[in-house]
Formats: C-alpha cells, sequence, structure tokens
C-alpha cells in the first residue's frame, strides 16, 4: 500500500505537468468535507492562471487526460476549478485485503532510501538525573527513529545518536570537588552514585563562584581530564558509567531504543575540534574578535544591527558548543555517510543550529546532506509556568514516571477492583507511561503545553487510555467471537455497503500516507491525531454495525474490520512506543 496521497499526487501532477510543459504539483489535499469526496485537486487555479486559462475548461482537460477509474469513482469538477475525488469501494476492499494479510507491515509499502539518516536525540547531561527538561527530546526523536525504521525497512539506515554532555569544566568541577572533600571516592570511584553525584557538581559550582582558589583548581582537573591524566579519567568512566545505568533506567520504562552503543557525547570530538579550527581558517572563514576565533556570516545581526558571531573557540583557547556541534556534522558526514541529520532539542536553541548549519556548509562539510532542526516546546505546570518541583527543582524523570503508575493504578483498583494485584500492577504500567508518551506527542512540537494528570489519565478524548481502551474494546470482540465458536480469518471476504464501513475502511487505508506524512514532516501529532480519528470511526461503526450478531457473510467481513483495526492501533502506538493490554 503505497501512499495514497502521494499515489494520487503524482498521478494528476503528471497530466498537469504535461498540459503545462514544466513540472508542476497538483496539491492533492484531505477534503474537508466528505460530502464533496474523500481528496481534492487543489492546484488547478494557480496553473489556469499561468496558462491564460479558464480553470473549470482546465480542469475538464485534466479529467479526461488523467485515468483514475482503477482507484476512483469518476472525478468531480466544483467550484471554479476544484477537482473532487472518491475512492472506489472495490479498490478499497483490495487494499484492505492486503493489509491483513500483511501482519508485519500492514500493507505499507517499503520506501528505499539511498545514505543513512541520522537522529540526534535525547543528550542529557551525564552526573545529573534525567529530569522532566529531558522527556520531550528523548520520546519525539525515539517516534522519528521508529518512523523512519519502519519506513525504510532497514534499521542500519537509521542511525540514533545520544549526543551527551560529558566534557569540559563541569567534569573538571566535579573530580576537583571529588579529589578534594571525597577522597574515599576519588580512591575508589566505583562506589559514586548519581544523586551524589549530582548533589556534589551543586556544591562544586557553589565553590566555583564563591572561591577563586577553588575555581583555579577546577581549571586544572579540566586540563588534567583533556591530558587523559589516568586518576583523573578513572573519576570520569565511573561519573560516566554510573549515568549510563541511571540513564538505562529510564529509557527501558520509556520503552527508548538508545545505549552505550548510540552515545556519542561531547568527548568523541574533543580530539577534532583543533582541526575544526584549523580548517575554518582555511576556508577563509576565521576573524578574530576581542581574541576569540568566531564565524560571521551574512544575515545574522544582534537587536542592535551589529553582526552576530558564531564562536568558535574562545580567547582563552577554549571550544564550545558549536565547535563539537561542527565537528559531529563533519562526522555523520563523512564517516556515516549521513544524507539527513534531524536535531532533536529545544526551540531556544534554533538560532544556535541555524548557525551552525549555514557554516558547516558554508565550509563544505554537508556536501549534499540536508541538516533539519525539530525544536519543541516547553513543559509547563499548571500554573503556566515551567514545570518544577514545590521547591523550586526540576521534576525528576524517574519521579514523574512513578507518579504516573501510582495515578494510573488507582484508577484501574477504582475500575477494576475484582482484578487480581500482579494484573493491576501492569496494567498501570502500561496505561501510565502510555499517558506521559502520548499527551507529550500529541501536541504540537512547537507549542508549550501543560502537564495536566487528570487530561492524560481521561478515559475520554485524544489520550492513550482512550487509544488502549479503544484496542482491548475489539479485542473483546474476539474473545466473544471465540466462545460463540466464530472464527476470524485473513481470507474473509469484505464487503464494504453501510456508510460506516466505508468510513472505517477509508481512514484504514490512510495509515502509510499517515506515516510518510511524519517522516516527512517530522510531527509525531499527525499520527496521534490520525489513530484518535481512527479509534472514533471505529466506535461509530461498532454503533451502527452489528459485529457478531449478523448475519454471514456480513459477520466476518466486520470480524475482518475490527481486526485490522485493532491492528492498525496496536502497531500505530508502537510507532509512539506505546504498549497495548488485551484488556482494561
Amino acid at each position: 500500500m503505497q501512499a495514497l496521497i502521494e499515489e494520487l499526487e503524482s498521478r494528476v501532477s503528471e497530466v498537469m505537468s504535461e498540459l503545462a510543459g514544466e513540472r508542476v504539483s497538483a496539491m492533492v489535499k484531505l477534503s474537508q468535507n466528505i460530502k464533496f469526496g474523500d481528496y481534492q485537486v487543489n492546484g488547478v487555479m494557480s496553473l489556469a492562471k499561468k496558462l491564460g486559462m479558464n480553470p473549470r475548461q482546465l480542469a475538464d482537460k485534466i479529467v479526461v487526460k488523467c485515468d483514475l477509474s482503477d482507484m476512483c469513482e469518476p472525478a468531480e469538477i466544483a467550484g471554479p476549478g476544484f477537482i473532487n475525488l472518491r475512492l472506489r469501494s472495490d479498490w478499497l476492499t483490495k487494499q484492505l485485503q492486503k493489509a491483513i494479510y500483511d501482519t508485519e507491515r500492514l500493507g505499507v509499502d517499503i520506501v528505499p532510501v539511498s545514505g543513512r539518516t541520522v537522529v540526534d536525540f535525547s543528550g542529557p547531561n551525564l552526573a545529573k538525573e534525567m529530569h522532566v527538561g529531558h522527556l520531550r527530546s528523548t520520546i519525539i526523536g525515539d517516534v522519528l527513529s521508529r518512523v523512519l525504521e519502519f519506513l525504510c525497512g532497514d534499521s542500519d539506515k537509521v542511525v540514533r545518536q545520544n549526543h551527551v554532555g560529558d566534557w569540559g569544566l563541569q567534569f573538571g568541577m566535579l573530580v576537583a570537588y571529588i579529589r578534594e572533600t571525597e577522597p574515599d571516592s576519588f580512591a575508589d570511584p566505583s562506589v559514586l552514585r548519581v544523586w551524589d553525584l549530582e548533589q556534589f557538581y551543586k556544591n562544586a559550582k557553589k565553590r566555583f563562584d564563591e572561591n577563586e582558589e577553588f575555581k583555579q583548581f577546577c581549571y586544572k582537573c579540566t586540563v588534567m581530564l583533556h591530558e587523559k591524566d589516568a586518576a583523573t579519567m578513572a573519576v570520569w568512566r565511573a561519573v560516566l558509567g554510573e549515568s549510563r545505568r541511571h540513564c538505562k533506567v529510564i529509557y527501558d520504562r520509556l520503552m527508548v531504543n538508545l545505549n552505550e552503543s548510540n552515545e556519542k557525547g561531547e568527548s568523541t570530538y574533543c580530539d577534532d575540534l583543533p582541526d575544526v579550527i584549523a580548517d575554518l581558517a582555511k576556508a577563509g572563514m576565521i576573524t578574530e574578535s576581542d581574541g576569540a576565533q568566531c564565524v560571521f556570516m551574512p544575515g545574522y545581526n544582534t537587536a542592535e544591527g551589529e553582526p552576530l558571531p558564531l564562536i568558535v573557540q574562545k580567547s582563552d583557547g577554549a571550544f564550545l558548543y558549536a565547535t563539537t556541534d561542527l565537528a559531529a556534522v563533519r562526522y555523520r558526514v563523512s564517516k556515516l555517510g549521513a544524507s539527513r541529520v534531524i536535531y532533536v532539542t529545544d526551540s531556544r536553541q534554533k538560532l544556535h543550529f541555524q548557525m551552525v548549519f549555514d557554516c558547516a556548509s558554508k565550509a563544505g562539510w554537508t556536501g549534499q546532506a540536508r541538516l533539519e532542526h525539530v525544536p519543541f516546546g516547553s513543559v509547563l505546570g499548571e500554573d503556566n509556568k515551567p514545570f518544577k518541583t514545590r521547591s523550586g527543582e526540576s521534576v525528576k524523570l524517574s519521579a514523574l514516571l512513578d507518579e504516573a503508575e501510582s495515578r494510573a493504578l488507582a484508577v484501574v483498583s477504582q475500575k477494576n477492583p475484582e482484578l487480581d494485584a500482579k494484573t493491576k500492577q501492569e496494567i498501570a504500567r502500561v496505561v501510565g507511561i502510555g499517558a506521559v508518551k502520548y499527551a507529550d506527542l500529541s501536541n504540537n512540537l512547537i507549542s508549550d503545553y501543560v502537564f495536566s494528570w487528570d487530561k492524560m489519565l481521561a478515559m475520554e478524548g485524544n489520550t492513550a487510555p482512550y487509544m488502549q481502551y479503544a484496542y482491548a474494546r475489539v479485542q473483546s470482540i474476539f474473545r466473544k467471537a471465540l466462545t460463540e465458536g466464530k472464527t476470524i480469518t485473513a481470507g474473509a471476504a469484505i464487503s464494504l455497503q453501510e456508510p460506516a464501513e466505508l468510513a472505517l475502511a477509508k481512514i484504514l487505508v490512510r495509515y502509510a500516507e499517515t506515516l510518510s506524512a511524519v517522516s516527512r514532516e517530522l510531527r509525531p501529532h499527525i499520527l496521534t491525531g490520525y489513530l484518535f480519528e481512527l479509534a472514533g470511526e471505529f466506535s461509530t461503526f461498532y454503533n451502527a454495525c452489528p459485529v457478531l450478531k449478523a448475519q454471514e457473510p456480513v459477520c466476518s467481513s466486520r470480524l475482518a474490520l475490527c481486526r485490522l483495526t485493532a491492528d492498525t492501533l496496536k502497531h500505530g502506538l508502537s510507532m509512539l512506543g506505546i504498549e497495548t493490554i488485551e484488556q482494561m
């Protein structure tokens, strides 16, 4: 099943391009009103203006030349020149039948890609516990990776990279503090734990700001780290190991596929940074400003109208985030063979990445690769301020997930008191974690969103519990069917006679185009919106079209529709990294 809208776009665009004598887009869109059809061709009027033709006459020519009879009913021309397309029920039936047999891909075609796609996401600072600020990058990047991997059918073509903060002055400060105040831990760093490290760093930062002697010692320890002093490196490795153990627990709970093999921290590129500066200088891109090495590019100015520099080396010789990010671009394009690099970070870094991308392109390091930034907004509390604990600190992700499971358990216990404790706990885990993820992913990325337990755990609306319940509801139909001796087979002929059957079929065949849109626009909420719409159409179908009470062959046909709906809900949720359960 090719992305449906892309197939229609391709066919109509080919005819329009032939009439225009150059490549033009048909601009096929999903119809906003089902009364006028399923899809609408919107590009006729702009082409008619360009050709000096009457739009309706041009639409007539397009309809005559474009053969869509295998997919659509005869096209209708509406208004000043819109072309309305309505899918044929027999074509829909064929697509559904193919999807039912294809249990792994649900009929979604593999889309071959050249080169690799690198997805840079999560990126916590090591030596600290992951907090709510890491949630969005972590789960958004995971969804994009899952969708891209599925569509291309080759996980080797998608490289997940976790650009962790594991180098520089912050580690020099931590080592200095441990060396001075925790000699036993310095001698045996294996005893260090992440919550101790976070407190050590806070203490170190306070002393750094208040004590000049300690500040100089921190600088010295940073130099020792860069020079790979054995004792310093032993502490550093232990800190990284403990941090990774903490992160793995969080990633596993969130069902995010990240581990040490995906880690490419700042330390990975430290030996390449002098070469980055040297190559920029050879390209004539370096300008010294107040002793710092800078790159000035057209179009970037301060609020006062002065040229805005991309600083790549400070006056004291220290490198910056920009330098490391430039080194990472070179590595990803030249070593990993990336044709597309996607960065998932908060929107405050938008300008930084624009400048890094332009600098890398001007230096000739990007080749034909596309560098894309996926910015996202902040998580807010119900007071519309950044989501914090009562003491004003960032909410730890482990505590957030614990509370999600605890609140879900209370709901499950209230609604299903007859279930045993183990079953309740498992349902609470799946529903609680799913609720946190879905609430985040269903929001438009660029917007801030308010974190509300009541909304995300609601059984109604566009929430994970509603989606999981919709799946469990279909499973209950199958269980009842089996008790009544009815068989559920992939070979059952599908018949689409009732309006609710047709409506459900039409949204089921849009799954491929939905995933394609996510991969193109890098917006997970496109998928959550589709799944919510699918669940709603299934509810309408279930209420309007009796399944088990219907006579054969209608009963088997509707069971087949139920099965494909369940499979699509489960697969779509899996693309979001969210589990389903058979019973709620």
